[in-house]
């Protein structure tokens, strides 16, 4: 055997020049993992436990590794001392393991990947910092949720409550700096931001912290999240309570160490407990599972075991122990597909000898790739949940639990999942199995009790005591200046809009350091457009005055609510309409006239050759006969038509001309008493679509917004805008008309038309508002300041004080009022009644049809069949057949006959019609006792 082992040695040494391979037998009876652990911290203690309790149920089980045992050698290190742990990390990657569990570190992970990579041993680390990545380090395996995952909870309870703005603390290393990184990214997909963030050093001192916090405390956030390690974040709170920072208006949400301290301590002092009221914070979510609670019924024994007695489970119990049972069931499919555990020493570490590391001691796991390919194929359920790996290398489905800090202990107020990234009260793992429902609408927490002990959702933010002055941009008017006006003198701004704004301050619960800056020269209205572009580029802090609200404007700001509603107009010369004495023809217009009284005519022809036949009151002479259908058809214009219509036919058509004239009856009554009793008004301009098709000059207001809307919204030719500069201007160039160099029309906003109207009394509003937009306060981007304001706008709004303000400034007199809008002085037209009268023409075209079609049938039944004749008598035969057929329909129809006989025994009936016997029709014999009827 000896001699055997020595030549497998010696082709060993030749096939493999570069290093000594140390090799095992294909299942060898002992596999040895490390793990890099903090001993003295609570995460240390709890893994230590996790991976011991690990090995034991791993190694008990035959059925998972068939035989071999799985042991595991455990290092401290130093985390608060980087350079000294990143040392003992170094000098235990010089022991041959197949994987490590860990570290737990940010700082030590980072350099231990790089080694991990080189020596292709999978490190199983449960590090949450965010840039720890399979990408860069492909032997990195991170075995719970990222801190991506747990910023994004934050970010999702922060945006939940509306709050705008936070304030970020966190402990200065990689794992705090990336940390807030990612909680900015989240933040700012939110429409959030972190206004201000401090980091610290872990071992900075008491004093140190407290300047942190009085900083903080002067800041305008007052949502804080505290991104520490439980050490450092313990003292943050203890000395924040100290500086009243815990009490009514503060927010403090804390990442997932406060929960993992809390969770794995089981006797928190009361102290403590007592100054981290209304904390919230997040935990990963751990859902129920057979061996979740295995592994709880049996941890008070394992700890005890292992010296660890005051520590409870936490998140990271449940995933470092799933780690190991990760590794384990690995193992057993490597060594399924014939994978063999064998190690190589790297040359190129040979000559890098010296000092106490040992470089040269270190070795290549030859089939680390292989055992890292069945890691990341993993897929069972433990302790954690589901421990399954994505194509990223991330476990699937991440969650977190949000919880409240109250009284002695925890509350979960909800809950967040990577599969819908919204809050819910529903348990992630009962929405895997639905399709995710991403709609915010959706999202809901309970209640919770705040710092301070209420349950009032908190602002989020103050007006900081030592702000500094907010610059306010105003714009320096030349007309109107009941909105806005500046003294030269005092350098006082007054008006309108400076007084919604002052009082909608004074309602707001903290005060407001501020001052105006006029905007412009006061020669002339300034541009609106370039004032808000200087609260985008931050020369000023917000913008008052007439500002109008439009699309593109709110794309870069944030405005308050509409504190007056606004919209353009036209705005138009106009001269009153005067009647006289032919009034009474002015509701229809000529062609409305024409077609009306031809229609009376139509009818009343239409209904005398319906009934003239067997309707003894439309027959007579000529001369009656004309004065009938005259007389008839004006007659039903007041419904006073004394004729009857016996004929079906005749009385539907006179069913349907009846309606027709009542709609022209009730619309000429209508118009005529607007015309007598309302002061009517004349414009050559009517409306938007006069405006738009003529050619005529359009006058619009300095600095206005409407320029630009109607060139390119109107698609107006910019050459025929005029710009106006006051209100003097707009009267004298309405005046002049545009054959005169004024305009047709101005085109402006309704309040300076109104305050311009109680002035001038030859213009008036033509048509309506062909825009609908307001005035507010323009602000930036997420600005508290703009939330707050809008709300005492609509307080104002609610108890009158902006309609008092408004009665104040802009107090329209009689003349406005008289004027603001004239009535349309269009006449009835012929287009507005034109399915009227093509539905009674129509019945009068169909009922005639159907009146000759039967005049016909009984014509050719009462007229015997002509004979054959030549072709010349055929057209003179024609003719008269004509004239009869016309004078068959014009003669009187015989009336319809009935007669009685008196019949005895078995006379007969006689064949001898009586007067009363219609003469067409068959003759039908009704007997009654010794009567018989002979009816039609």
């Amino acid at each position: 055997m000896k001699i055997v082992f020595l030549m497998l040695l010696l082709i060993s040494l030749f096939l493999f020049p570069d290093g000594i391979r140390k090799s095992l037998a294909a299942r060898p009876s002992v596999v040895s993992i490390g793990s890099i652990l903090r001993f003295n911290s609570t995460t240390g203690g709890v893994s230590a436990v996790a991976i011991r309790a690990a090995l034991e149920d791993i190694n008990s089980d035959q059925t998972v590794l068939n035989g071999t045992t799985l042991q595991v050698d455990m290092r401290d290190t130093n985390c608060d001392d980087g350079f000294l742990g990143m040392v003992e990390a170094l000098q235990f990657m010089e022991t041959d393991v197949i994987a490590i569990i860990g570290p737990q570190c940010s700082t030590i992970a980072h350099i231990i990947s790089y080694v991990a990579n080189e020596l292709q041993v999978p490190l199983m680390s449960f590090a949450s910092d965010a840039t720890l990545s399979s990408i860069q380090f492909p032997f990195f395996v991170r075995t719970m949720p990222s801190d991506l995952y747990e910023m994004a909870a934050v970010a999702a309870v922060v945006d939940y409550y509306q709050w705008k703005i936070v304030t970020a603390i966190y402990i200065d290393d990689d794992y705090g700096r990336n940390g807030i990184a990612a909680l900015d990214d989240e933040l700012t997909a939110r429409r959030c931001k972190i206004s201000y963030k401090v980091g610290f050093p872990s071992n900075a001192k008491r004093s140190e912290l407290l300047n942190l916090l009085v900083t903080v405390s002067n800041m305008e956030s007052r949502v804080i999240v505290l991104h520490t390690g439980a050490d450092p974040g313990l003292k943050l709170l203890s000395l924040a309570n100290g500086l009243n920072m815990m009490g009514n208006g503060y927010v403090w949400i804390a990442t997932d160490w406060l929960s993992s301290y809390l969770d794995a301590n089981s006797s928190v002092p009361a102290e403590t407990i007592n100054g981290m009221q209304g904390v919230l914070t997040v935990r990963p979510h751990i859902p129920k599972s057979k061996m979740k609670s295995n592994l709880m019924s049996k941890w008070s024994s394992l700890s005890k075991k292992y010296n660890h007695s005051d520590l409870s489970l936490s998140a990271y119990g449940f995933y470092v122990y799933d780690s190991v049972w990760a590794v384990a069931r690995a193992l057993d499919a490597f060594f399924d597909d014939g994978g063999r555990i064998s190690f190589t020493n790297d040359s190129r570490l040979h000559d890098e000898t010296g000092g106490s590391l040992h470089l040269e001691a270190m070795s290549v796991f030859d089939m680390g790739k292989r055992l890292l390919g069945k890691i990341r194929q993993v897929n069972f359920t433990g302790a954690s949940g589901q421990v399954q790996f994505n194509a990223q290398g991330e476990l699937i489905h991440p969650a977190y639990d949000i919880i409240s800090i109250i009284g002695n202990g925890v509350r979960t107020i909800g809950f967040w999942s990577n599969y819908t990234r919204l809050l819910s009260t529903v348990l992630p793992e009962d929405l895997y199995s639905k399709p995710p429902n991403t709609s915010v609408a959706n999202q809901h927490l309970y209640d919770v009790i705040w710092p301070g002990e209420t349950a009032q959702k908190p602002r989020g933010w103050v007006f900081p005591s030592n702000a500094k002055e907010l610059i306010i941009g105003v714009p320096n008017r030349f007309s109107f200046k009941a909105f806005v006006t500046l003294d030269n003198a005092t350098g006082k701004m007054t008006g309108y809009c400076i007084d919604v704004f002052t009082q909608a301050l004074a309602l707001l619960p903290y005060p407001v350091t501020y001052r105006f800056q006029a905007f412009g020269n006061g020669t002339e209205n300034p541009n609106f457009d370039q004032l808000v572009q200087k609260v985008v580029d931050n020369e000023f802090d917000a913008a008052i005055g007439d500002i109008v609200i439009t699309m593109s404007r709110t794309q870069a700001l944030d405005f308050t609510q509409p504190f007056i509603e606004s919209g353009l107009v036209i705005l138009a010369p106009v001269k009153k309409h005067i009647t006289n004495s032919w009034a009474f023809l002015q509701p229809f217009t000529l062609g409305m006239w024409c077609v009306t009284g031809l229609s009376f005519l139509v009818v009343g022809v239409v209904i005398w050759v319906l009934e003239h036949r067997i309707n003894d009151e439309f027959r007579g002479s000529p001369r009656q006969q004309l004065i009938t259908i005259v007389w008839f058809s004006f007659s039903t214009l007041f419904f006073a038509h004394r004729e009857n219509t016996m004929s079906t036919l005749g009385r539907g058509v006179l069913i349907i001309w009846l309606f027709v004239v009542l709609i022209i009856q009730s619309s000429y009554t209508a118009s005529l008493t607007s015309i007598l009793t309302v002061q009517q008004l004349d414009t050559a301009i009517r409306g938007l679509d006069d405006l738009k098709n003529s050619d005529y000059p359009i006058g619009f207001q300095v600095g206005s917004f409407a320029q630009e809307y109607m060139v390119k919204e109107l698609n107006i030719s910019r050459s025929r805008l005029k710009a106006l500069g006051s209100p003097e201007e707009y009267a004298d160039s309405l005046k002049k008309g545009p054959k005169k160099g004024g305009v047709m029309a101005i085109v402006d906003e309704r309040p300076y038309v109104e305050l311009f109207l109680s002035t001038y009394c030859k213009v008036a509003v033509a048509g309506s508002d062909f825009t609908s937009t307001g005035w507010g306060f323009a602000f930036p981007r997420d600005s508290p300041l703009q939330v707050d304001l809008s709300t005492a706008i609509l307080t104002l709004s609610e108890n009158g004080e902006l309609q008092r303000i408004h009665d104040k400034w802009l107090k329209t007199s009689d003349c406005s009022a008289d004027n603001t809008e004239f009535v349309d002085s269009n006449q009835l037209r012929l287009e507005s009644f034109m399915g009227l009268f093509l539905i009674c023409g129509a019945a009068c075209v169909l009922a005639l049809l159907i009146y000759f079609g039967i005049m016909l049938r009984r014509y050719l039944r009462h007229e015997p069949p002509p004979e054959s004749i030549s072709a010349e008598a055929g057209s003179s035969k024609s003719k008269r057949s004509l004239k009869r057929f016309f004078s068959f329909v014009d003669d009187r129809e015989p009336p319809k006959q009935k007669r009685s006989l008196c019949l005895s025994g078995n006379s007969s009936v006689p064949t001898t019609p009586t007067s009363n016997v219609d003469i067409e029709r068959p003759v039908r014999p009704i007997r009654n006792g010794g009567v018989v009827n002979i009816e039609s």
